[in-house]
């Protein structure tokens, strides 16, 4: 996090659209408009149907839509409309010369059996989070809390608070605010009435790792002073993963950097999109890892692997990140907010007492062990932000970067 003297730098700062099958996004005016389907239906747990009264409501959400959601999307909007209304496909197969016809008639049969009342709830939700992804700062005024932050947009809606880094002109980097505000945004959702708390990002990084202004300023009391400060401020931001009490989600929509990888084996559920990357580059910059990222990553990924990270700088793509454990599944980037939404939305219909204690138990055993790992790595990094070897190690960087 800190570097020496008035050349401070921070931690590090690491650096398809599709062929229009169908027109006009208007749903509303024309139920059997070209709409397209995930090749595959990640389906959430069974849930209850959706009354005549959501689904209608739905339907006039989806009339409002700004942006088009891509033909993926759209056909499953169009085969959930269809198995909501009219029940399994019964019509028969276009020719194979009819590509748009053709497309939306195996989207419908895909569905098989699903019931309507199931379609009608699946439509309910995808709508939804059609929604919500198009417009998170204004998808309803946060019902858990009013509180207005600078570098974060926080909601809550549909049983979710969702806590989103919004810095993306930055790549969502962070500063010492966001830090500060991460934390009083997640203090808040621990006690607020949601039933799971999303974590993600705007634009197209996840989160870059810190931002290099942060430690560009020497207070009165020196670099050391800034280091004691740093690693306190670091401290506090890993003990509220750590005793965050609902079941904590990652929503990984781009490539993420440092901190914001190494705190994933503090959530409970990672999802990425394919496009994610996860680095950790700890020794290039003469530091050492946080976040319990020392205990937890061979926990998750063996020792072997997480060496590789952790000592060796390895950048890991999702599907390799999902290989070793440290994200739960991968989504194809066309269909990932839609397909992930659509499954919180339902995880947010559980009891939420059940999760918060199941989650007690799962994480419960480990707390003090979590609390001391995070002492010590704080301990450790703050003597290497002091030491020659991180500061040569940083300016080394800087500079060959530069050179690029």
């Amino acid at each position: 996090m800190i570097d020496s003297s008035a050349r401070l730098s921070g931690r590090f700062r690491v650096m398809a659209a599709a062929i229009k099958l169908l027109s006009p996004w208007r749903f509303d005016r024309f139920a059997r408009a070209s709409i397209a389907v995930c090749a595959q239906l990640h389906r959430s747990a069974a849930v209850m149907g959706a009354s005549v009264e959501e689904f209608n409501a739905a339907k006039e959400k989806l009339g409002a839509l700004k942006k088009d959601p891509g033909n993926e999307v759209k056909l499953k909007v169009y085969a959930l409309f269809k198995q909501a209304t009219q029940g399994p496909c019964n019509t028969p197969k276009p020719s194979m010369l009819d590509f748009v016809n053709k497309a939306k008639w195996d989207a419908w049969k895909s569905l098989g059996s699903v019931s309507q009342e199931e379609a009608r709830q699946q439509y309910v939700d995808l709508i939804s989070s059609l929604v919500g992804t198009e417009a998170p700062a204004v998808a309803a005024q946060p019902t858990g809390s009013t509180k207005g932050f600078q570098t974060l947009l926080v909601s809550t809606e549909d049983n979710i608070t969702t806590i989103r880094l919004n810095r993306p002109e930055k790549k969502n980097a962070i500063t010492v605010e966001m830090y500060n505000e991460l934390i009083e945004a997640l203090d808040l959702a621990g006690k607020d009435s949601s039933v799971i708390t999303v974590i993600t990002g705007s634009g197209d990084y996840y989160c870059s790792g810190n931002d290099l202004n942060n430690f560009t300023k020497i207070p009165e009391g020196g670099v050391e002073k800034m280091a004691k400060d740093a690693g306190e401020l670091l401290k506090r931001y890993v003990k509220v993963y750590i005793d965050f009490p609902k079941p904590l989600i990652g929503v990984i929509n781009g490539p993420a950097v440092g901190v914001s990888v190494t705190l994933l084996g503090l959530f409970d559920v990672v999802y990425a999109t394919e496009k994610a990357t996860f680095h950790t580059p700890f020794s290039q910059l003469g530091q050492s890892p946080e976040g319990c990222s020392s205990y937890l990553f061979p926990k998750i990924m063996g020792a072997a692997k997480a060496s590789e990270m952790l000592l060796f700088n390895k950048k890991l793509t999702a599907a390799q990140a999902c290989e070793v454990g440290l994200v739960t599944e991968v989504f194809p980037e066309s269909s990932f907010q839609s397909e992930v939404w659509t499954r919180l939305k339902a995880y947010a219909k559980l009891p939420k007492n059940s999760l918060a204690l199941s989650k007690q138990l799962i994480r419960g055993v480990e707390k003090e062990k979590l609390h001391a790992v995070n002492d010590a790595e704080v301990e450790r990094l703050v003597e290497r932000w002091l030491s020659d070897e991180c500061m040569q190690a940083i300016m080394s960087f800087f500079q060959a970067k530069s050179k690029l």
